[in-house]
């Protein structure tokens, strides 16, 4: 190499630097993150004027449940605001990480993106470089792009993808004593469904409320503004309810009688079917059940053709989180019309529940189990006791509330679990829950859980061999599932999380998700990289294949089992729980009756659902095909009855992004 081709390079660094001296700092602030309401980090930034750029630079970071998740990002923009370099480098939920830039100039553009660099032409002159949901200036920023570029329908965002930004209203507030106007936007295209926005009049982003890499809800907001949090939390559930409320509203939302003719009817409580049955609803019960020809049909009544199909009750998930509104039509598409929600936000699920209630909302019935953890670096959310006081508090605002349920979390003291299930059976509540840190599940038990979430609690109480799988046989196991027995503890295994988990990242997802290329594209990126590496998957393989075994252990032996999903797939989930109980040696009528009957006799409902009864709400779906013979027909919902209002999935999928 020529000495003068040398020196170049040595000295184009410091050119740069140069060409780089900074104008002026023009701006700085904070926002404070939050979930479940709890404050669990900040995002710091700054804006630096330069000769021909503007460059903003953001410190995020939030600690989640112990494990830290940073990010540093850097956006750089010409003097007129349009964009010339986004780099982000750091996590963005406790299981995903990103290291990506995108640069744009008069080429086209450059990127990297998942350690593949790439580039093209483009002759899209209005597009804006952003990585996701983090961090918030970018939306900021984004945000006045759009307003300056006159407000596209559609917002090209680089290096691809696209968003969607609508003016939604404005909100006035009182703030400090003071009327506080911001204007509301929502985003779509960056997570799955709408993120909520709140700025200022001048455009200052103050409130983000949007959902994380892992699917989690969570807040960003201006530090001197974070008192207006649950106000706009609240907010955020009924206006994100109110967009499916619009867009479900239908002409058949006044029939008072249906007819559903000629399908098979399944009875969940003996596992058998009637063939060639009626359903007769009436103002949303169910009134009579028989054969054709045995029901007499209304003249006025809406006939459903149920030839050729299945008539069930309506699923039920008892382990959901209502993370967002766009769960709801989720739920209903897939046949979910209950669900029990395992903790979230107090104001928020509140909220989401009201307006479903009301009818300013679409969605399955909701049962809510209020959260409660304990104080401490592993904690979530702000309802927390360390103190018999602080637990009794706890567990009657939820009752005062309408909670259902208490839900205990892992960090919760071992003395304080006594005194939660004290105060919750006094005032007539079940409590369910995690096995805190440092108890076992017997021991939890004994201080009154009545259920217990996750099969991993059992599974840790169970004799381990080297390989990680369980030696049913051993006296340690045989004795663990008596004392589940004995002491009428309820289970949700939540097998599809940890299949998710331990899956070998090199094999299809479709393995566990047939639907997955119709989920809407964020959530496909949300989950394909889900799973760990060929060789981890084989260790925790014998681990998988015991907590499924252990569950038709568990049935076999006549401990109570209820489907749940902690999330997942959103609605399909419940489908791959109750085919991994087949899997598992349940029969299907077994399964179904998981996701149906028996947590309606849990929760204390069965006298108004769980099955198709004379007397019952009218929560029914119609399926293609005999779930009883083939569990995987139990995906092909053909029709949703909630209460006796008539969905199509078709529809309810479209509303919220799938394409299907």
């Amino acid at each position: 190499m020529k000495k003068a081709t040398l020196l170049a390079l040595l000295l184009s660094p410091l050119l740069t630097a140069k060409a780089q001296v900074a104008l002026s700092t023009d701006d700085s602030d904070t926002f404070y993150l939050h979930k479940f309401a709890q404050h669990i980090g900040q995002e710091s930034y700054k804006v630096t004027k330069y000769k021909d750029s503007v460059k903003y630079t953001i410190d995020f970071k939030f600690v989640d449940r112990g494990s830290p998740v940073p990010l540093k990002t850097s956006l750089t923009l010409t003097p007129a605001g349009s964009p010339i370099e986004l780099v982000t480098k750091g996590s963005t939920s406790r299981f995903s990480t990103i290291d990506d830039w995108v640069r744009v100039s008069d080429d086209g553009v450059s990127y990297r993106v998942d350690d593949k660099r790439t580039s093209y032409k483009t002759a899209e002159h209005i597009s804006f470089p952003v990585a996701g949901y983090s961090p918030t200036l970018v939306q900021q920023v984004m945000l006045q792009y759009w307003k300056k570029n006159k407000q596209p329908q559609t917002l090209k965002t680089l290096p691809f993808g696209s968003v969607q930004i609508k003016k939604d209203g404005t909100d006035q507030l009182n703030f400090n004593g003071k009327t506080l106007t911001l204007d509301r936007f929502t985003v779509g295209g960056l997570v799955w469904g709408n993120e909520l926005i709140w700025t200022d009049t001048n455009g200052k982003l103050i409130c983000l409320m949007t959902n994380d890499a892992e699917g989690d809800k969570l807040e960003s907001v201006r530090k001197e503004y974070e008192t207006l949090l649950p106000e706009l939390i609240s907010r955020a559930a009924v206006y994100g309810m109110q967009i499916f409320a619009k867009a479900a509203a239908a002409p058949n939302t006044t029939v008072k009688v249906i007819a559903i003719t000629g399908g098979n009817l399944v009875d969940v409580n003996t596992g058998t079917a009637i063939p060639n049955a009626v359903v007769l609803i009436e103002n949303g019960l169910i009134k009579t059940i028989g054969k054709v020809g045995t029901v007499t049909i209304p003249a006025d009544a809406t006939l459903i053709d149920a030839k050729g199909k299945t008539i069930l009750p309506g699923l039920w998930d008892m382990h959901a989180h209502f993370e967002q509104a766009e769960w709801g039509p989720a739920y209903l598409a897939a046949g979910v019309t209950t669900v029990r929600d395992c903790g979230n936000e107090f104001e928020y699920i509140n909220a989401i529940k009201n307006a479903i209630d009301s009818g300013r909302g679409v969605g399955p019935n909701i049962l809510k189990a209020g959260i409660i953890d304990g104080k401490g670096p592993m904690s979530l959310g702000i309802i927390q006791a360390d103190t018999k006081e602080e637990a009794i508090k706890a567990v009657d605002r939820y009752k005062e509330n309408g909670f259902a349920q208490i839900k205990i979390y892992s960090s919760v003291k071992p003395a304080i679990v006594k005194a939660i299930c004290d105060e919750a059976h006094r005032l007539g509540l079940t409590v369910t829950g995690h096995i805190p840190n440092g108890m076992t599940l017997q021991q939890g038990v004994d201080s009154g859980m009545n259920m217990v979430n996750h099969e991993q609690y059992v599974y840790s109480i169970l004799k381990r061999n080297k390989d990680r799988s369980v030696n049913f046989d051993d006296s340690v196991s045989i004795a663990a599932i008596k004392f589940i027995k004995d002491h009428h503890v309820v289970i949700d295994p939540t097998l599809g999380v940890f299949e998710l988990a331990f899956r070998n990242v090199k094999d299809s997802i479709t393995n566990l998700e047939p639907a997955y290329n119709t989920l809407p594209p964020p959530l496909q990126t949300l989950f394909k990289n889900m799973g760990m590496e060929p060789a981890d998957a084989i260790k925790y393989k014998p681990l998988m294949q015991s907590m499924a075994i252990s569950v038709k252990k568990l049935y076999d032996a006549g401990v109570i089992i209820v489907a749940g999903t902690d999330m997942g797939f959103p609605g399909f989930s419940l489908d791959r729980e109750l085919e991994l109980y087949v899997n598992a040696g349940l029969t299907p009528a077994q399964a179904i009756k998981t996701a149906t009957i028996t947590p309606a006799i849990v929760m204390g409902v069965d006298n108004k659902t769980g099955s198709v009864e004379a007397g019952k709400q009218a929560d029914i779906i119609l399926v293609d095909g005999d779930p009883l013979n083939n569990i995987s027909d139990i995906r092909k919902v053909s029709v949703v009855i909630k209460a006796g209002r008539v969905y199509d999935p078709v529809s309810l999928h479209q509303m919220v992004g799938f394409s299907r």
